[in-house]
């Protein structure tokens, strides 16, 4: 979703040894109170509810596609606590096969059905493959607990705190008289090609009255930083022709891997382009596949890609690395490659004019509070 509102990445995660390229935007310091030990007796009262809620995310599979089971217990468990929920309904990414629902999840304080939202608070609800299940280190959990599980960071841990913080703000009175200032918003289909996000985007004029947001916080790992903008991002699936022949007379054919992996190294050594702010744009080869048997030379060869792109503009940043990207890997063979690159755009800088650089539930809880004022 893209938006000119004032905009927060508040994460979950705990801090991580990231290689410099993949680092989040430069500068900040990670608070000390994520990584030191706390004892039970100075714990937030809202811990126990937290962690359990984020038990019951992480431990129902939500893999891209396969939503539906966490978006009905997201469903029960607002409702059950006086939210009005609205579910958006997206079309099956397959018409004739085409499954369990899948929906966006819409919530608010009740009762009041036709709201009037300053502030939206948005995660996503799928993963990415394969599911694991929960898993904790500590029955009791502290601050040196360790959790895992598929989704206990992305982003289910964002989902758990957003919520938890919001009962906060609810149950303190804090915003008395304007409950409904705050939407809660969890997509499906992040992971993949964000189709939950695009299809609230162009249909949020369908709520009534249509949503003035003043501030929008997106949930995401960030290591407890603030987060003043992000890489974009691109999909491109490669294809490469060769000719098929008999590996004891390697000169009568051309093979499509070894074409496809010249053209993938090439890729991986070259600076598609980089900025001071978001460091290097960087390449993942999430899938390569060819031939049919060991002694045959492959006349096919595929390979998906994942770039996060690492300059700008927001709407066609990714069309120039992409072009780059094409550029190299013809510079290996001219005529082998066919490309489709899609789902993208550039390096995305947000107003993070806020208070503050490093971000705790405690934190968030009083920004919010200080927005609704």
């Amino acid at each position: 979703m893209r938006v000119s509102v004032p905009v927060l990445l508040l994460g979950s995660s705990r801090v991580l040894g990231l290689e410099l390229q993949q680092q989040p935007l430069r500068g900040a310091q990670v608070p000390s109170s994520i990584i030191s030990p706390a004892s039970d007796s100075n714990a937030p009262t809202y811990r126990g509810d937290l962690v359990s809620l984020h038990k019951s995310l992480v431990e129902i599979s939500s893999i891209s596609g396969n939503e539906s089971d966490v978006g009905n217990f997201l469903v029960n468990y607002l409702e059950a606590r006086d939210f009005v929920v609205q579910l958006e309904f997206l079309p099956p990414t397959n018409p004739s096969n085409p499954g369990k629902p899948r929906f966006n999840v819409l919530a608010w304080p009740g009762p009041n059905r036709h709201p009037s939202p300053k502030v939206l608070v948005s995660s996503h609800i799928d993963t990415v493959p394969p599911f694991i299940p929960y898993s904790r280190s500590d029955e009791n959990p502290t601050a040196d607990t360790v959790i895992a599980g598929r989704g206990s960071v992305d982003a289910k841990g964002s989902v758990a705190a957003q919520i938890t913080a919001l009962l906060s703000l609810l149950e303190s009175g804090r915003i008395a008289g304007q409950e409904d200032s705050v939407m809660l918003l969890f997509v499906v289909g992040e992971e993949t090609s964000g189709d939950g996000m695009r299809f609230f985007s162009e249909t949020r004029g369908q709520l009534d009255p249509p949503p003035d947001f003043k501030a929008a916080i997106f949930g995401e790992p960030t290591e407890g930083r603030l987060v003043c903008g992000h890489k974009g991002i691109f999909t491109c699936n490669i294809t490469v022709t060769g000719h098929a022949g008999h590996s004891g007379y390697p000169w009568l054919g051309k093979s499509a891997t070894e074409v496809l992996a010249r053209g993938l190294v090439r890729v991986l050594d070259t600076d598609l382009g980089s900025s001071e702010e978001f460091g290097n744009t960087t390449v993942n080869v999430g899938m390569f596949e060819g031939g049919v048997a060991a002694n045959v030379i492959p006349e096919k060869a595929t390979a998906r890609l994942a770039v996060r792109v690492a300059v700008g503009p927001e709407i066609g940043g990714e069309k120039i690395v992409a072009q780059r990207l094409q550029d190299v890997m013809r510079s290996v063979d001219e005529d082998a490659f066919e490309f489709d690159c899609n789902n993208g755009y550039g390096v995305v800088k947000c107003d993070c004019d806020v208070k503050g650089k490093s971000w705790q539930l405690s934190t968030a809880i009083a920004w919010v509070d200080e927005l609704l004022m």
